[in-house]
């Protein structure tokens, strides 16, 4: 059982009536809130454009499409798991083209055991995700931070004739007599 508590936003897209109402009834609203049913893939873009899904549950084919390229459209551009459920004739054609993209493919007919597993998967990739997109801001503020103080470094040797050596500790000292970041100072000495 997870330390902490997660609430996960749910879209099934199925044009089978009785499995919206057998997955959605297994689905606590404890853990998994909102879940909203679309029956096409039409219907699912309007959906994702309006907000972002954590897991997407897409039970293939589908009235205006597979639903193939879709899976694979979120889990390539979006920070979202989506779980492709496929005819056991046309399982092993379709994994071929999925897995790369990080598709779960899932083969029909299915089981609740099967669907409680695949859920536990997603949840677990989900948090995955969200830690590498983390991971990624944060390297991207401190590639951000290095640039900006670069930046002024190279002002102060062009305007003030000083060393790169002398610019750094500069910028290291105000940073410490200011009580401010080095990125702070090196924003001021741009603006001025």
């Amino acid at each position: 059982m997870p330390l902490k508590e997660y609430v996960y936003s749910v879209l099934i897209v199925s044009s089978s009536e009785s499995f919206n109402h057998s997955f959605a009834a297994m689905l606590p609203q404890k853990d998994y809130s909102p879940v909203h049913i679309v029956q096409s893939i039409s219907h699912a873009r309007r959906k994702i454009a309006e907000r972002a899904y954590d897991l997407i549950i897409i039970n293939a084919p589908l009235p205006d499409d597979f639903g193939r390229k879709f899976a694979v459209d979120l889990c390539s551009h979006k920070n979202m798991v989506a779980a492709l459920l496929v005819k056991n004739e046309v399982y092993d054609e379709i994994y071929a083209k999925v897995f790369e993209h990080g598709v779960l493919t899932i083969r029909k007919p299915t089981s609740t055991t099967i669907l409680n597993q695949t859920l536990d998967w997603m949840r677990a990739i989900k948090q995955r995700l969200e830690k590498l997109e983390k991971k990624s801001l944060s390297l991207e503020d401190k590639m951000a931070e290095i640039r900006i103080v670069n930046h002024a470094k190279w002002f102060l040797i062009e305007s003030y004739g000083m060393t790169e050596a002398d610019a750094h500790r500069y910028i290291e000292k105000q940073a410490m007599d200011r009580c401010m970041t080095r990125r702070e100072i090196a924003e001021d000495i741009l603006k001025k």
